[in-house]
């Protein structure tokens, strides 16, 4: 009896100590990237205990949320003590998220998730587009994290990537934040880095990159994140910028307005999905294959086009210049020749002075007032 109690004692001792040295571990390693001793912990829920690896709830849709799933998924099946847990929630439909959890054997969840307290650290949300209420997000002891393709506050909305290329920028970044309760992309920063845009990057390229990028920052940010959340800071107020999603209202030429530069913009952010739209006799006209920026010393009114024989494209005139497609898309598909031999030069034989319009790409009315209008509701959902 005495030798079974002091045995029982013994074993209590070793799984004390295992616990310590586990604890004691994980502030090491939390103070080797930490400029400072004094880590505390700003969040208005208390934390649970530390811990060498992360029990994860992961929330995603898309190829770009992939990205991050699956580093976090070689993680949990790496030695490096990061990742312990990880499950999925996704939502209904084929999706790539759904895909790859089913793929590697990860337990799924589906939308709203019924979870008990305890059962995870912290949740990380990329590419979801639903709002989390505060009931779920207090079920994680460190919160919930977002990994955002753009360097907030700048962009925030669901189509970051598409508008960083449609207006040119050319610097963006991932951005690693604190979801709020009831609110996109407007969380503390806890992590950030500069992405420099590839000059004729389209979305899709961009995209691919800030995806990697932003698997990677994730990953940085859980090894450090309890200094991550003492350090964290709000988002600035100036600044703020809104990328709603992109819609066909968006694909709309404006001949007279855009610039030789922002057609070429627009048409590599969105072309590939969307394509770009004129008016040509009162029916619509997609331009396709975008050749880019052409030069004539042609001086005529925007939207004025010609058959450009030895390129075989179709150049039109714009704000600033000339810009040149070789396909378009009238009821069915026509190469630059084909368009110009069954429509532009039957049109241009018949012109008069009495109709300017014909010969020419017409900017669709209205179109501007239609595009501010889908920004400023965009604003006001801010």
């Amino acid at each position: 009896m005495v030798c079974g109690k002091n045995c029982f004692t013994m074993w209590m001792n070793r799984k004390t100590d295992r616990i310590f040295l586990k604890t004691l571990n994980y502030v090491l390693n939390v103070l080797k990237f930490s400029p400072s001793t004094n880590v505390r912990t700003q969040s208005t829920r208390k934390p649970g205990p530390p811990r060498l690896s992360w029990r994860l709830l992961f929330f995603g849709t898309d190829q770009f949320a992939v990205e991050s799933l699956k580093l976090l998924n070689l993680c949990r099946n790496s030695n490096e003590g990061i990742v312990e847990k990880l499950e999925v929630v996704t939502l209904p439909g084929d999706l790539p998220v759904k895909r790859f959890a089913q793929q590697n054997q990860l337990a799924l969840h589906n939308w709203p998730p019924h979870i008990v307290e305890g059962q995870f650290d912290v949740g990380v949300v990329v590419s979801f587009g639903r709002l989390l209420h505060r009931g779920l997000i207090d079920k994680f002891p460190f919160g919930i994290l977002n990994v955002h393709p753009s360097l907030l506050p700048r962009w925030r909305g669901p189509a970051p990537v598409f508008h960083t290329v449609m207006h040119g920028d050319t610097v963006t970044g991932v951005t690693v934040i604190q979801i709020l309760p009831n609110k996109f992309d407007v969380g503390p920063i806890l992590n950030q880095e500069i992405h420099q845009v590839p000059k004729n990057c389209t979305a899709e390229d961009l995209g691919a990159a800030l995806a990697t990028k932003g698997a990677h920052l994730l990953l940085n940010t859980l090894m450090k994140l309890p200094e991550k959340i003492a350090n964290k800071r709000e988002q600035e107020l100036k600044g703020v910028t809104f990328a709603p999603k992109i819609n066909t209202s968006m694909s709309w030429i404006n001949w007279e307005e855009q610039t030789c530069d922002q057609i070429a913009c627009l048409c590599r952010a969105i072309g590939s999905r969307i394509p770009l739209r004129t008016v040509w006799m009162g029916k619509t006209i997609k331009l396709l294959d975008f050749v880019g920026k052409c030069y004539t010393s042609d001086e005529r009114n925007p939207g004025s086009v010609y058959y450009d024989k030895d390129s075989n494209t179709l150049a039109v005139c714009c704000k600033d210049g000339w810009v040149a497609f070789r396909t378009v898309l009238l009821n069915k598909r026509l190469t630059a020749a084909d368009f110009y031999n069954g429509y532009l030069n039957q049109t241009v034989k018949k012109n008069t002075s009495s109709k300017p319009a014909e010969g020419q790409f017409v900017s669709k009315k209205g179109r501007t007032e239609e595009l501010q209008t889908n920004t400023w509701r965009g604003q006001k959902k801010q």
